[in-house]
């Protein structure tokens, strides 16, 4: 069991300070990394802290003092230097989105964990089971843009990348002994090269759960509401769900109330919002209870493939096939061969590892891995 004792960090708020510390990072071997952002608090959200630990010493950048974080540009692109991040795909899309930071040589512990075998792969969950530590999370929700940060707040963010070296290095001992390393090592490459999604111009309602239960008349509605909050929320600079949440905006779009009262009836709707938001609503509902059929929306459906007897065998034989084979690796039957790759598999019908190297979608451990067994499989099944 690891001494839980608080971490001792270095708060970094001037650019000088953190070109000398760029250049000091690029000797290390290794470097743990977390970042804090606001999603919760803003319409925009932007990362707000930045944690880098290294075996000695733990920093914390924060971007909205220093504004040019390029010093640490080299670092994250330096592949000598292994960054070890947990569950990193938001840190990685969001280190390109607001510094245009690139990460090579990563190393995520969330996906070690997996392939370790982990039921559960949070990371104090994984504290807590392999050093005994018991991490707080109070902070994890906290408005992160906030200035002066409370000395509390900048413990907790120490704690989150601190024992990640540790950790890291653990997992890759015992990844070595399973013959697994090589697999984590190729999902980590390939989650480095994650990028933000662009924004389109494309219907909110694509991004709605529950969206596609809805007609078209309801889904116009929905959009609708769904452009109105979007507005409201730039403009007063909050996230869309602290304007209005997202089950009145169902409800609303299920029902179509015209009037204040019946506005009112709906679950989810504060005196306030209805005060101050009741009106405008109204006003959309209307209006996109007004729209001419032809200018209805529909939700886009993918057609259901129609697979024969021969397929639906493979696909059967390849899912029995995934869960013993994990349970044998004792990982999550998921990694082995997701559904679409089974799928896939089933098409395409390799009877042969040469006709397996040819396909995309399985990706080269899993070839390497399980190639024979899967063609040996197909090849029986016919």
């Amino acid at each position: 069991m690891m001494n839980q004792t608080q971490p001792q960090y270095i708060l970094v708020e001037k650019y000088l300070d953190l070109y000398r510390i760029g250049a000091g990072l690029q000797k290390e071997e290794a470097i743990g990394v977390d970042l804090e952002a606001d999603s919760m608090f803003h319409y925009q959200e932007r990362v707000c802290l930045l944690q880098i630990s290294t075996r000695t010493q733990n920093i914390l950048v924060d971007p909205l003092a220093v504004k040019d974080v390029s010093p640490l540009t080299p670092v994250f692109a330096d592949s000598r230097v292994r960054k070890v991040f947990h569950g990193a795909d938001y840190d990685i899309r969001s280190l390109y989105r607001d510094f245009g930071i690139e990460v090579h040589s990563l190393f995520d512990t969330e996906i070690a964990a997996r392939f370790l075998g982990f039921k559960e792969s949070g990371l104090a969950s994984l504290l807590r089971h392999m050093f005994g530590l018991i991490i707080e999370k109070k902070y994890q929700k906290r408005d992160w843009s906030q200035r002066p940060l409370p000395p509390p707040m900048c413990v907790y963010a120490a704690q989150d990348s601190c024992h990640l070296l540790t950790l890291s290095r653990l997992f890759e001992k015992k990844l070595r002994t399973k013959g697994l390393l090589f697999c984590v090592e190729e999902e980590c490459e390939a989650l480095s090269k994650v990028r933000p999604a662009p924004r389109e111009d494309s219907p909110l309602f694509l991004k709605f759960k529950g969206a596609g239960k809805l007609d078209s008349r309801s889904l116009a509605v929905l959009e609708a509401l769904l452009r109105f909050r979007d507005d409201v929320a730039r403009r007063r600079d909050l996230p869309p769900f602290k304007i209005v949440g997202n089950l009145p905006l169902l409800e609303m779009a299920q029902k179509k109330p015209v009037t204040p009262s019946k506005l009112m009836a709906l679950r989810g709707l504060s005196p306030k919002q209805v005060k101050s938001l009741g009106q405008p609503l109204l006003e959309r509902i209307r209006e996109a209870l007004n729209l001419p059929e032809e200018a209805l929306p529909t939700y886009p459906r993918k057609p259901r493939p129609a697979y024969d007897l021969t397929i639906t065998r493979r696909i059967k034989a390849l899912r029995e096939w995934r869960e013993h084979r994990a349970s044998s690796l004792g990982i999550d039957s998921a990694l082995t061969l997701s559904n679409a790759q089974i799928r896939a598999l089933a098409l395409e019908n390799p009877d042969h590892p040469h006709a397996l190297e040819q396909m995309t979608e399985i990706k080269n451990w899993q070839k390497h891995l399980f190639g024979p067994e899967i063609c040996a499989l197909l090849k029986r099944i016919g």
